[in-house]
């Protein structure tokens, strides 16, 4: 079974640590100083809804020709 789950990277020392989710830890049987196999892929990170509040274009908004 795989089980995707988001962790954050934190920095201990001179090395690089990820948390496993409680949650999956327990569904996967998971126990401190065990081996574990461990895919890593970046998230992309969405904008959407980043303007939320300025609202839909206007002829008011339309770029004018410069004269």
């Amino acid at each position: 079974m795989i089980l995707l789950a988001l962790a954050r990277v934190r920095k201990v020392g001179g090395s690089l640590v990820v948390t496993i989710p409680r949650e999956v830890a327990e569904e996967e049987g998971v126990k401190a100083g065990e081996l574990v196999n461990v895919e890593i892929r970046k998230t992309r990170k969405s904008f959407f809804g980043a303007a939320r509040g300025i609202g839909p274009f206007t002829v008011e908004d339309e770029m004018k020709d410069h004269d």
